[in-house]
């Protein structure tokens, strides 16, 4: 092994320079002719030789190479097995060198690469040559391969080290051929390099490619394959084009019929449903008296209707279509059952809370707490839809949401099989037809698109002129800005008497649409009024001075309402003109506000049978929040206009309604005040909502805790006593005794999502809140909802008014109290109400007080002109 170590320098030499002699003997023969003893001497063999003799030395060469490489590389395994095998050289065992140690080792065989080429004659070249001779052949390819590639970038010097290239050629990580890609390639040979870094900078250069040999045709090759890759793609897309465009259309088609298709479906599915509900309809009204004389079941859908864009302005939408939940109370009608669908997901508690309430029936009857409790939870079912997991933020209509639960519809189907049915829903949506038609049931409500054109404040006014109620001056459909400025115009110069005027959107409800605006900061305001008292109310109407006096409020009106009008409520408007926008959009109307201080508002409920007839179901004194144009409570039975003057106009009105096909729930808002300039008392009807209210679904609840009678011709809820109190003796007149009810549909308040009903009612019986069965008088709650809890309706019934009223504000004094702390308010409706009442009571002692002395003077007139005959005679 020492011995092949030591000669193989010596060896590869002599074996490299004879071969060097024979490539140069061959390249100076020709072809000779000797003349030797008569002989021809053909050189031709003589090559033949000497090629034979190269063939010889190169295998030995290669052999030798071979030799050298596996000695060169004595860790692989294979290497010192084949070296033992065929040459009998036992290699020692050796610990193996990384590519960190040869590259961190001064390179013993550097040398230059100028210019992209090797010189021949280089000293380092020459010794790099010298040391690997024996396998130089595969090292001749590599360095061409290097050369090649620095002569393509024009690569000014190059410093190769010789034991890298050496180890890469012997691993063969520099064949080009084995598929690792040209990158990588290029890689392999940069990293042979001393200074591998500059060079690659230089080749990463724009256009240094170029620069090289034969850089002019590689640009011009790129530059060709550019263009005419452009061209192709161009051609390509042009080519491509009808066809992309007939697949559009294709599919455009194909959408248009299938979406033609779906449209003509629904609409025929609505017509019939249409058509079904008129059938239905018909059916109800002939044969209404039998069906509510006999056993039926109600299903209650407590639906809002409204338009995608109110749904999803109202927060807390589910919760506000769960307010009615009063319905329930229709059991206390022996033949009645009760299908309640929730638009809430409700827990145990409430659940509970309203079993035990409506038990309560038995023991309210017979004046006994402790009676057992009825078994009326077998006629009352509460439903919640399917659909309300699917959809739990998009404000869907409860009608909706149960179109697309079929196994609550399902359920309703088996629970009124074979009974007689009707369903009631609240502002009907074109799905309650959708609902009604699935169950198979008539729906006692308005068609949707006469409750979408009548139930706008424009539709409510065209019916009130029909009706032939008084209403307040205004001017209805309004949808452009000029309108409303020469409307506002006209009003203000017809009306001087009036000082504020509301602007109402037609499409909102529960007073959020509503802006108002006083007259008096019109600056030419004084002198009209001056016109105006010249020539007095009545000659007013005819002067000539109108027209001017309404020339120079036009002038005035768009800076009037562009400075003074004001929305009332500023979480939903917060400025006037984005009021302005949502109302020329909408439509809306112009309407006075009663000329008076004390001005009292009122809703009625009406029910408009199917068989024709107009009942009057509840009626109540509104109690209004701080801005007065928001309910928010009422006392039952109004007390504010004379019943028969109140009967006549909700006969009217329910005529007109009948009229125009208008059939079920309507309520009825009318205002009150005394006419100042004759002090007569006037009634305006100033607003119509198609639907179930929340009054009357208070007003159910009220009827079931007292078991009385609420008697709108007489404006008088009468109580009869318990049946264990009954004295036979006594006329029933002198039985019954009357009550006042306080009611608030919703009172809110954040600071009760901290507290649970439970505690909550343990709560109110230790404050004495509560209500007391035999005497049939007290608080009652209505819960709406298990999660949130921040609304709940509260009831309070008391034998007189100011005592209810008293009671109510107390109650909430009390439960704002107990539930907030001094740095925890919580936002609440509670103090806006509290102060109403204040000013209801105050109005209230005032007119007991003037009734009182109306009574003592009327005593005293009488008993004056009991005496005048005997003065007379005496004189």
């Amino acid at each position: 092994m020492a011995d092949v170590l030591k000669n193989k320098d010596e060896v590869g030499h002599i074996l490299v320079q004879v071969q060097d002699d024979l490539r140069q003997l061959k390249n100076n023969l020709v072809r000779l002719t000797v003349q030797e003893n008569g002989e021809v001497l053909d050189i031709q063999a003589l090559d033949a030789a000497i090629s034979r003799t190269e063939h010889g030395i190169r295998v030995t060469l290669y052999k030798s190479a071979f030799i050298m490489r596996l000695l060169n590389n004595p860790f692989h395994p294979k290497n010192k097995e084949i070296v033992q095998q065929n040459y009998g050289i036992q290699l020692p065992h050796l610990h193996k060198r990384t590519g960190a140690s040869v590259s961190s080792a001064v390179s013993k065989y550097p040398f230059t690469i100028a210019e992209g080429q090797i010189d021949p004659e280089d000293p380092d070249y020459c010794r790099f040559k010298k040391q690997y001779c024996l396998y130089w052949g595969a090292m001749v390819e590599a360095l061409d391969q290097l050369e090649r590639m620095l002569l393509d970038f024009a690569v000014p010097l190059a410093r190769v080290c010789g034991e890298r290239l050496a180890a890469c050629v012997q691993s063969g990580e520099l064949d080009w051929r084995d598929g690792r890609g040209r990158r990588a390639h290029v890689e392999k040979l940069l990293s042979v390099l001393e200074n591998r870094d500059e060079v690659w900078d230089l080749m990463c250069q724009p256009g240094q490619r170029y620069k090289g040999i034969e850089g002019h045709q590689a640009a011009a090759v790129c530059i060709q394959t550019c263009w005419r890759r452009y061209s192709a793609r161009t051609a390509y897309l042009l080519q491509l084009r009808p066809k992309w465009a007939a697949q559009v259309i294709a599919i455009s088609l194909l959408k248009h019929a299938k979406l033609g298709y779906l449209k003509k479906s629904l609409q025929a599915s609505r017509i019939r449903q249409l058509e079904n509900y008129h059938i239905r309809a018909e059916s109800l009204a002939a044969n209404w008296k039998h069906i509510t004389s006999a056993k039926r079941t109600i299903i209650h859908v407590p639906s809002l209707g409204y338009s995608q864009h109110q749904r999803l302005s109202l927060r807390g939408f589910d919760v506000l279509q769960n307010t009615q939940m009063g319905r329930l109370c229709d059991i206390r009608d022996e033949n009645v059952e009760v299908i309640y669908v929730s638009p809430v997901c409700l827990g145990k508690d409430v659940l509970q809370y309203y079993t035990r309430l409506l038990g309560l029936q038995t023991a309210i009857e017979l004046g006994d707490a402790s009676a057992p409790e009825s078994h009326c939870s077998k006629r009352f079912t509460i439903l919640m839809p399917e659909a309300l997991e699917y959809f739990p933020t998009r404000n869907m209509c409860l009608a909706s949401l149960l179109k697309y639960s079929p196994r609550t519809l399902q359920r309703i189907k088996n629970l009124i099989q074979g009974k007689q049915a009707y369903m009631i829903s609240g502002v009907t949506h074109i799905d309650d037809l959708a609902v009604a038609d699935e169950l198979e049931v008539p729906l006692l409500g308005t068609e949707p698109a006469v409750t979408q054109l009548y139930s706008t404040k424009s539709g409510g006014r065209r019916i009130f002129s029909s009706a032939g109620v008084d209403m307040p001056p205004g001017k209805w459909d309004i949808y452009t800005l000029e309108q409303l400025h020469e409307g506002l115009a006209r009003l203000m110069t017809e009306h001087m008497e009036v000082q504020r005027w509301l602007f109402k959107i037609d499409s909102e409800v529960g007073g959020r649409g509503t802006a108002y605006c006083a007259a008096c900061h019109l600056k030419c305001r004084p002198w009209a009024q001056q016109e105006f008292s010249r020539y007095g109310p009545e000659q007013w109407r005819t002067s000539q001075s109108q027209e001017s006096v309404m020339i120079k409020f036009l002038e005035e009106v768009p800076h009037l309402l562009a400075s003074y009008a004001h929305p009332a409520n500023t979480s939903c408007y917060a400025t006037w003109t984005c009021f302005l926008e949502h109302f020329l959009r909408e439509g809306g109307v112009i309407e006075a506000f009663p000329p008076s201080d004390s001005v009292t508002c009122l809703t009625v409920d009406l029910l408009v049978e199917p068989g024709g007839d107009v009942r009057m179901l509840s009626c109540g004194d509104q109690l209004r929040g701080p801005s007065g144009l928001e309910v928010v409570g009422c006392t039952v039975p109004q007390t504010s206009i004379c019943p028969d003057v109140l009967h006549s106009i909700c006969t009217r009105v329910g005529q007109a309604c009948q009229q125009r096909s208008i059939m079920g729930h309507i309520s009825l808002d009318l205002v009150t005040f005394l006419d100042p300039s004759n002090l007569e008392q006037q009634v305006w009807a100033i607003d119509l909502d198609l639907g179930y209210s929340n009054q009357l679904a208070m007003t159910q609840l009220m009827l079931m805790m007292t078991r009385g009678t609420l008697d709108c011709r007489t404006s008088k809820l009468e109580v009869p006593p318990p049946v264990r109190d009954v004295n036979t003796r006594m006329p029933l007149s002198r039985r019954l005794t009357n009550r006042f009810a306080v009611m608030c549909t919703r009172l809110l308040h954040t600071n009760l999502s901290l507290v649970y009903y439970s505690t909550f009612f343990l709560m109110c019986k230790a404050q004495g809140i509560g209500y007391d069965i035999k005497a049939r008088q007290g608080t009652v709650f209505a819960l709406h909802d298990s999660r949130d809890r921040r609304s709940l309706g509260m009831l309070t019934i008391l034998e007189d008014l100011q005592g209810a009223l008293l009671t109510f504000a107390r109650n909430l004094s009390i439960i704002h109290q107990e539930i907030s702390a001094p740095n925890m308010q919580g936002t609440n409706n509670f103090k806006d109400l509290i102060k109403d009442i204040e000013e209801v009571l105050g109005m209230t002692i005032q007119n007991q007080t003037t009734s009182q002395e109306e009574e003592i003077t009327a005593a005293e007139s009488e008993q004056l002109s009991s005496h005048k005959p005997h003065r007379s005679t005496l004189n």
